[in-house]
């Protein structure tokens, strides 16, 4: 837990540090033929540390199977980290963009208010889901296990981890798991920061995210 302690005390949460590589701005992809697809994230989904947005996971992925990307993902976000220095609430977002599939990639940020603000990351989890759910019945949600940046892990990850997985059962969403290990052990996926990864590392996760979409029928 030292170890995160140092990082939040350096650059207060993932996405908030100043990176050697260009941060895109939240954009749509390039319209597809396809669904529309919203995805709910952090600085992972938004492609921060990507030399531009089209190398981003999401955008790899939804060029792939022709999804129209709606991606408002906002630096440093978690279920509740930094929700209140957000003009427009991204669940707002999402759910106004009226997609036909909502991606949901959050958590990773959390673990730097853990365990001081557990009762309310769990409790905004289950809001969250409970929200897109009831918003959006017709809508396919599919809810992946929450990014993580380094090899080392405190035990706030694998809690975080619970709650998404109960929360994404609890409203019937499918869920990938596995995301919090995809870029383990290669630190040359990793942008200049240190901290996102690269153009690489964005690839390496739209491979991985599209081999378990594919698992789910896509």
């Amino acid at each position: 837990m030292a170890v995160v302690v140092g990082l939040v005390a350096v650059i207060g949460s993932v996405g908030r540090a100043v990176p050697t590589e260009p941060i895109p701005a939240a954009t749509a992809g390039p319209p597809g033929d396809g669904p529309v697809v919203a995805f709910y994230g952090d600085s992972y989904t938004l492609g921060t540390g990507a030399s531009s947005p089209e190398h981003r996971w999401s955008t790899l992925v939804s060029v792939e199977h022709g999804w129209t990307e709606v991606n408002p993902s906002v630096n440093g976000l978690g279920f509740v980290n930094h929700r209140a220095d957000v003009p427009t609430d991204l669940v707002d977002q999402v759910i106004d963009a009226r997609p036909d599939i909502v991606i949901v990639t959050m958590g990773l940020n959390d673990n730097f208010s853990m365990p001081a603000r557990a009762d309310r990351i769990r409790s905004a989890i289950t809001a969250d889901f409970t929200r897109i759910s009831a918003a959006l019945p017709a809508a396919r949600v599919i809810v992946v296990e929450p990014f993580w940046y380094t090899d080392d892990r405190p035990g706030s990850v694998q809690q975080i981890i619970d709650w998404v997985s109960a929360g994404a059962a609890a409203i019937d969403a499918d869920y990938i798991p596995g995301a919090s290990h995809w870029l383990d052990g290669h630190p040359e996926w990793k942008a200049g920061d240190g901290l996102h990864p690269n153009d690489e590392g964005y690839r390496v996760l739209a491979e991985r995210m599209d081999e378990a979409l594919r698992s789910l029928g896509f």
